[in-house]
C-alpha cells in the first residue's frame, strides 16, 4: 500500500480529486488532498500576495505535520510547479512524481514561462487587481454531466502564483521515479511537450489518456489504474 499526495491545479481544490481518492482509499491506500491557500474551501484567505511559494509551503507543511515518508506526490496542472518545488525541498520523503497533464519547469521559470504564449497572454489579459478569473470547464473539455459543478467550485487564483518563478537546486531529480500522464482529448493539449520530453528521456515513465485536462473528474477509474501503476 501506498501513501499520496493528490496536488490540484490552478482555481481549484482537494474537491476535485473526491472520486478518485475514494478509490485509491477503498484499494488500502492512504491519500492526502489538500487544498492550497486561497483557493477551494480556504477561498476565504484570498490575498494578493500569495504566491508560487505560498503554495509550495502549504503541501511542505502537510508531509511534515503528518510526518509522511514514501510519498507518491501527483500534481495536476498548476500543480507540476508546487510538486517540482516541494520536492526540490524535501526529496528524500518522496517515492514517486506523477505530473498529470502538467507543467515542469525548470530553474527560474514561472508558469507563464512554462506555459504556451498564446495561454500566457490570455492569463495577463483576464487579470484584474491581483487575481485571475477561472475559465469555464467546457475549455478544459470536461464533461457535459460535470461542467456546472466545477463552473461552481472553481474560485480565483491569484496572479503571482502565476508570475513567480521557481527556484529550484536540483534536489527533485533525486525522486526515485518520475511519471509523465498526458491528456489528449482537449487543445490546446497543454502537456504535449512535456510529455514528448518524458519520452524520450530514460529517467521518465511517459503515458498518455485520452480524456480532456481534468482527468481524475471525467476518467476517475483509468486514473486510479495509472496512479498505483506509477507506485
Amino acid at each position: 500500500m501506498a501513501t499520496f499526495g493528490l496536488v490540484h491545479g490552478a482555481w481549484q481544490g482537494g474537491w476535485c480529486w473526491k472520486r478518485v481518492a475514494s478509490l485509491l482509499r477503498q484499494a488500502g491506500h492512504d491519500v492526502f488532498t489538500p487544498t492550497m491557500t486561497g483557493l477551494g474551501e480556504r477561498a476565504h484567505l484570498f490575498d494578493t500576495g500569495i504566491d508560487l511559494d505560498t503554495h509550495i509551503q502549504d503541501i511542505l507543511g502537510v508531509i511534515q505535520y503528518e510526518e509522511l515518508s514514501d510519498v507518491v506526490l501527483c500534481g495536476h496542472s498548476y500543480g507540476g510547479m508546487v510538486i517540482t518545488g516541494v520536492a526540490d525541498k524535501a526529496s528524500e520523503r518522496i517515492r514517486s512524481l506523477i505530473y498529470l497533464d502538467a507543467l515542469v519547469p525548470a530553474d527560474g521559470q514561472s508558469v507563464l514561462d512554462v506555459l504556451p504564449a498564446e495561454i500566457a497572454s490570455d492569463l495577463h489579459d483576464t487579470a484584474k487587481d491581483g487575481r485571475v478569473p477561472p475559465g469555464p470547464a467546457a475549455a478544459f473539455s470536461v464533461n457535459d454531466r460535470d461542467q456546472t459543478w466545477v463552473d461552481r467550485r472553481n474560485v480565483d487564483q491569484p496572479f503571482k502564483t502565476f508570475q513567480q518563478p521557481i527556484h529550484l537546486e536540483g534536489k527533485w531529480r533525486m525522486v526515485p521515479k518520475r511519471t509523465y500522464i498526458y491528456a489528449t482529448g482537449w487543445n490546446p493539449g497543454l502537456g504535449r511537450t512535456f510529455f514528448e520530453k518524458a519520452r524520450n528521456e530514460a529517467e521518465w515513465e511517459a503515458s498518455s489518456i485520452a480524456c480532456g485536462h481534468y482527468v481524475m473528474i471525467d476518467m476517475p477509474e483509468e486514473l486510479t489504474g495509472l496512479l498505483t501503476a506509477a507506485i
